[in-house]
């Protein structure tokens, strides 16, 4: 800053240095030209160009997420359409079997579909496969079904005789074994139930034998077979008779004196309807 000057004062240049920093100190912040500028008589601004409006697109909008009873919901829309389409019983098999909207059919072994003379006057509709009836693929195959055996062969009926008269067909509400033997849960009866409904209308039986509380529960949606016992009612469209289970009788002898007169009854009344 040599040869600086101050109101026509030479400066040197630690002189004009401390003049700038006294002037910022005292506020001033805009230099001041040699002339003199009048800022209101600058030009306006140019104003910018008027543009396209940008187009926003619209953000996708996210499906929701299935819930549990869309799930379920779909699972059985399926089932409706599978058991719909079965024309014959071999065909219901061969789509129950596929069907995948059954979670049990992962741990079992064998699918289980029925037993007997698919002609027989009565069906008998059961429960679940156990171990045994798994190991197999049929129904009614262990204790209890060694039992069942024996109790219709009091009354003249068996599930290999060729009369449709005196056989017997068996099926169960699921054709998985659930693990451990445990009672199935509501979904999986609800699942199940087109295919039952369907079975039932391919099969025609005259009665029906609900053998057990998962029987009553999918047929009447009712629970409680030591009270629905022995009384008739209708289910599917048909007569229907709730029965112990023969698994029960095997833990309770004495309950053999009912089921004998229930049987009693079922023989009366396809003799009655055979008039």
């Amino acid at each position: 800053m040599d040869g600086a000057t101050y109101q026509g004062i030479a400066l040197d240049g630690d002189a004009a240095l401390a003049l700038l920093e006294w002037q910022m100190e005292m506020g001033a912040d805009v230099p001041v030209m040699d002339e003199p500028v009048d800022r209101f008589d600058l030009p306006a601004r140019v104003a910018a160009p008027d543009l396209p409006p940008i187009a926003v697109q619209a953000t996708p909008a996210i499906p929701p997420i299935p819930t549990e009873a869309d799930d379920r919901a779909e699972r059985l829309s399926q089932a409706e359409a599978l058991a719909a389409g079965a024309g014959s019983l071999a065909e219901l098999a061969e789509v129950q079997e596929r069907f995948d909207g059954i979670e049990l059919k992962k741990g079992a072994r064998n699918f289980c579909f029925a037993d007997g003379n698919p002609k027989a006057r009565v069906l008998i509709l059961g429960e679940a496969p156990g171990d045994e009836e798994d190991r197999q693929g049929r129904p009614f195959v262990g204790r209890a079904g060694r039992l069942l055996d024996q109790m219709f062969g009091a009354i003249g009926m068996a599930r290999d005789a060729a009369d449709a008269e005196k056989a017997i067909y068996i099926t169960n509400v699921l054709t998985w074994r659930p693990p451990g033997n445990r009672d199935p849960h509501a979904d999986e009866i609800q699942t199940s139930l087109p295919f039952i409904r369907r079975h039932i209308q391919l099969a025609d039986p005259d009665v029906i034998v609900l053998m057990g509380n998962i029987a009553c529960q999918a047929a009447l949606e009712k629970r409680g077979i030591l009270r629905l016992r022995g009384q008739w009612t209708q289910a599917f469209g048909r007569p229907a008779l709730p029965m112990t289970h023969p698994a029960y009788l095997l833990r309770n002898p004495a309950a053999k004196r009912e089921a004998w007169s229930d049987l009693l009854s079922l023989s009366a009344r396809l003799e009655s309807l055979s008039v």
